[in-house]
Order: C-alpha cells, then structure tokens, then sequence
C-alpha cells in the first residue's frame, strides 16, 4: 500500500473542499448572514490539505486497491468535515445528524433529517444543495478536472468511483475525460438553470434545485419540494432535466463529437425510457382517481417515476398516499436506477441487462446442455469476469439492504418504514414509503439507525466494493 500517495491525495481533496466552501461563505455576505461557521472549517481544513499535499513520495505508483482506498476515505473524510458547518451555524446541533445530512448530500441520495429546511440560513441551504453537485459526477473526477494528476493511477480512481458495471475512458487521458464529463455537466447544469429563471424561480432557488437535478440529489429549500411552486412549467423542466442526467453521459459526448448513431443504437437507455414510458402510464392510471383524473395522474407519475428511477428524490405530490399498485412501482424502480456512467444511482439498468441475459442463457442451458452462450451488451460479449461481478454485485446489495432494515427495525418502526429506509439509502433516492416518504423524514431514528444508513448511502454511492475493501486487512499491507 503506497501511503505517502494516498495522504498526498487525500491532502489535495481536503484542499479543494476548503475551496469550494468559499461558495457558501460567500453567499452568507451576499444575504447578510456571518460566514463564522465557514471561516474555521475553511482555514483549518487548507492547512490540514496544504500539509498532506506536500508530502513528497518517492514511488508514485498506485495500483487498483489503492485506487479503492483513495476514494473510500476521499468521501469518508470529506464528509465528515463538510458536516462541520452545520454544527457551528446551529442549524443541525447533532454531529451525527450533520454527517448523516452530509453523505446524503455528497452521495446525491437526498434523505433528510431536517424538520424545517427553510429556517436554515442561506450559507448553509446554499452549501447542503452543492454538495449534490459535487457528488454527483464524483469528488474525485472533479479534483482530476480541476487540477493536474500526472501518471495512469488516475484512470484507477476513476473505475473506482464512477458507476456501473464498466467504465472506459472517452479519449486515451483520463483526466481529458474528467474535463469533458464535467464540460457537459456544468453546460447541462447551466442550461437549467436558465430554463427554471425563465419560468419566474429566483436565481438562488434554480441554482439549489439544479444542484439537485444534475446531481440527481433532490434536496431542495423547500419544505414541500418542487410542489411549493405549483408550476407545471417548473416541474416539467426538473423531470426532463432528472431523466436526462440518469443517462451514461458518454452519449452526450458521442452527440457532441458528431457521432449521432451510436448514442441512439445504445440498447440501455432505450429500455430506461421504456420503462419510465410504463411506470409513468400505468401509474398514471392507477392513481387517476386520487388526483383528478389520467392527465394529471401523468403528471405526477411522470415527475414521480423520473425523480425516483434517476434517485433524485424530488417531489410534487404524496405518492406515499396514493393506491399499492403505485408504491409497490415505485419501490421496484428504486431498485432498478439509472444508466451507467450517469450522475444516479440504483443497481443500474446495464447491470439488470447483464443479470437478465446471464439467466437467459442458464436456462437455455437446462434445455441444451452443450450450447455455448455468452452474455451480449450493446452489440459486444460481456466477459464471464464482468457476469460474475453483477452477480456478486447483486447479493452484496440485497445483503446490505436486509441487514440494515433488520438493525434499523430495533428503534421499533413498522416494517415498510425500515425497509424503504434502508433500501432508499442503498439506492441514493432519498424519500421511501411511509414514514420516510416524500412528506417525512428521518429524523425520529435513532443514532444507531443514522449511522447505518449512513454507511448504506455510502455503499450505494460507491458501488459496494471501495467500502467494503476498507475492512479487508490485508488491504493495508505494504506488500
């Protein structure tokens, strides 16, 4: 393990940290309020990232674990220090709350245990809304396209931490790629934010819910959502927006390079639109009579089904309330995610094709006993190593999700509560069913149940292995 290398890295990461909460110190002058809680976390946080950068290692070769490394603790610790501003402002007294508040941010998953968001200050309702957009491509993908990273680990960090099955650089450098995602992240971004002014939101409402919608985070600065404007024009340009930013953004650079037909023959999206074309009608219909018949049953479902399929976690309306077809769909996309390659989270549809077709063929097999078949994806064979991580990938998921709704059932909640709980958590949604549904929180669990969850959001985030490594002792040995 080279650890000069991950303390130089890490010490980077803290740096850019301190940097970017000068956005929110900033926005405490601009509204009037004292930038105190920012200041400190920002001085110490640069001398701590200032020292660990100077670090001088002499080999600085990073093999894939320490690829796992760098980005588990890289999130860990800059969670645990992004939380300390809501502390020192008063806003979440509770550390444990500020940190559960934190990875949910970072993590884009967008649970809550804030009562009252809108009595937060602007600095700190400015920063809990960055974070998704930080998070939401990758802190450390964004590090490599801010700052030079010489050497081919950058391509580790990247496999470790972006989602999906696969990942593969758009040209040779991986940092050239970090820029372009975030090229086509921020334009994307500014785009929204233009479109939400046009529809009459004010310029720090669209930034806090595009920071949202790019990150596909959800949180929002008001207590009702997205359903406090009550604009359908508002809530079309978000749900759009949340579907677009569900799918693998290397798409978007084939449509940007003039390389139209392979963004359009690409087999994952098309099935992600299909099912948000049926969970949104059939929805639709279900909860017609609830809402006041299929049109506006549409538009709620189709806000709905893009908010949670995307695990974004905005929200127009209590789907919490409406009939069991609906919450039971709503529980079944929360499982599925988005693409691979984009800001959601989830299993991801890619992942579902491969498991799909790895059970296809095993059936096949009963009926043919000596027929070869392979897994296909997007034209290509999918390697028997890459079928066996989505299987693995798959139980570790169900795993985590079961454990944890067993451990967070002890604060004695009914049991959808606790299962949507965790399962949101793990999945990076946000909202779940009853208790922790769009008109709740979780701010009646305990800290046990807190800290758990916050670990799911983590897992969920990072893809389950980058966490788990962090407890394989052999990880940190120097051979």
């Amino acid at each position: 393990m080279n650890y000069p290398m991950i303390a130089q890295i890490l010490g980077r990461m803290i740096t850019v940290e301190a940097g970017l909460m000068l956005l929110p110190a900033g926005v405490c002058l601009i509204y009037g309020e004292s930038p105190l809680p920012f200041v400190p976390v920002i001085l110490l946080a640069g001398l701590l990232g200032a020292l660990l950068w100077r670090i001088k290692p002499r080999d600085k070769e990073l093999f894939a674990r320490e690829g796992f490394a760098i980005v588990a603790l890289s999130w860990i610790v800059l969670s645990l220090i992004g939380a300390v501003p809501f502390v020192l402002s008063g806003d979440i007294p509770s550390y444990v709350d500020a940190v559960f508040e934190t990875v949910s941010g970072f993590t884009t998953t967008g649970s809550t245990i804030l009562t009252d968001v809108e009595a937060m200050g602007y600095g700190c309702q400015f920063w809990r809304c960055f974070t998704h957009w930080v998070g939401g491509m990758g802190v450390l993908v964004f590090m490599m396209a801010v700052l030079p990273m010489s050497g081919e680990y950058s391509m580790h960090i990247m496999r470790a931490e972006m989602p999906g099955p696969v990942i593969g650089k758009l040209v040779p450098r991986a940092r050239k790629t970090a820029e372009i995602l975030y090229k086509i992240y921020i334009g994307m971004t500014a785009l929204e934010v233009v479109l939400l002014l046009f529809g009459g939101m004010n310029l720090f409402d669209a930034l806090i819910n595009s920071f949202g919608t790019a990150g596909t985070g959800g949180f929002s600065n008001r207590a009702a959502s997205i359903g406090a404007y009550g604009s359908v024009y508002i809530e079309m340009v978000i749900a759009v927006f949340m579907a677009l930013f569900g799918i693998n953004f290397n798409l978007y650079f084939f449509l940007l390079v003039g390389r139209p037909k392979e963004a359009l023959k690409n087999h994952e999206m098309w099935l992600y639109w299909g099912i948000i074309a049926f969970a949104s009608v059939t929805m639709a219909i279900n909860a017609a009579p609830q809402v006041g018949g299929f049109l506006q049953g549409l538009r709620y479902s189709f806000f709905t089904v893009s908010s949670v399929i995307t695990t974004t976690g905005f929200a127009t309306t209590d789907y919490n309330l409406w009939p069991e077809y609906s919450r039971l769909l709503v529980v079944l996309i929360t499982f599925i995610g988005a693409c691979a390659g984009s800001t959601g989270g989830g299993i991801k549809v890619s992942r579902l094709m491969i498991l799909g077709g790895s059970a296809r063929n095993e059936i096949a097999r009963l009926i043919r006993p000596r027929s070869v078949r392979k897994v296909r994806l997007e034209g290509s064979t999918v390697d028997d190593k890459t079928v066996l991580c989505a299987q693995v990938f798959f139980f570790l998921y169900i795993c985590i999700i079961l454990v944890s709704a067993l451990i967070v059932s002890l604060d004695g909640f009914d049991f959808v509560t606790n299962f949507t709980a965790a399962l949101t958590c793990v999945s990076n949604v946000g909202p779940g069913l009853n208790m922790v549904g769009p008109a709740g929180n979780f701010a009646a669990f305990s800290d046990l149940s807190k800290i758990v969850l916050t670990m799911d959001m983590l897992l969920g985030r990072l893809e389950i292995y980058p966490v788990l490594i962090l407890f394989v002792p052999r990880l940190w040995k120097k051979a």
